[in-house]
């Protein structure tokens, strides 16, 4: 998958996943400013949609192709996993960083799979699947930010995604925000004490 990496000084990797036409530069300057100690591994979706990159296709507006989204979970984790051997970075000191579409399939991953990331950052998520399976997210600490304006993201969808993570035992905050999809400066200073607080 395309992306950038670069090292950083503190052990702790932040993955960063950007929103619908972004790209591997787009939150790079995000991660910077959340942490500029740690290493940062920003990654570009594989998928296009009107020659926009995304990590996974969509059907319509807020309706999501499961079989890609599946598909597309799982060759994100492979790659995560072979950029740690890679880049020698440690798994456990993992931080996942997304945005809107990448926020999803940051959601996706941690539905899916035990302790794929130790902490989590997801502004403007979605509810990706309505998996039946529960697996372990024991010690995983869970920041979403969603707008209380947002026309992308169902109402309730927010909350029901967080039950779906406390279920399977993380420990979730779900910051409501009086703004729409967009993201604003507040919320970006409110995730960086948030990250220093509990990375």
């Amino acid at each position: 998958m395309k992306h950038v990496y670069e090292q950083g000084t503190n052990g702790k990797t932040l993955i960063m996943l950007h929103g619908t036409g972004g790209d591997e530069y787009d939150l790079v300057p995000l991660a910077k400013h959340i942490d500029p100690h740690a290493n940062i591994l920003s990654i570009r979706g594989n998928v296009q949609e009107y020659g926009m990159p995304r990590f996974f296709k969509r059907l319509a507006m807020g309706v999501f192709d499961q079989d890609s989204l599946i598909e597309e979970t799982y060759n994100l984790h492979d790659f995560i996993e072979e950029s740690a051997i890679n880049y020698s970075f440690d798994r456990d000191q993992t931080i996942v960083i997304g945005y809107s579409n990448g926020a999803n399939i940051a959601a996706s991953l941690l539905l899916h799979f035990d302790h794929v990331f130790h902490r989590a950052i997801l502004f403007r998520v979605m509810i990706p699947v309505r998996k039946d399976e529960h697996n372990n997210l024991h010690g995983v600490k869970i920041l979403m930010l969603s707008g209380q304006h947002d026309q992308t993201v169902p109402q309730g969808e927010p909350e029901l995604l967080k039950a779906f993570f406390e279920h399977r035992h993380a420990d979730v905050e779900l910051k409501w925000v009086d703004h729409g999809h967009q993201l604003t400066k507040e919320e970006l200073e409110y995730a960086k004490v948030w990250y220093q607080q509990n990375a």
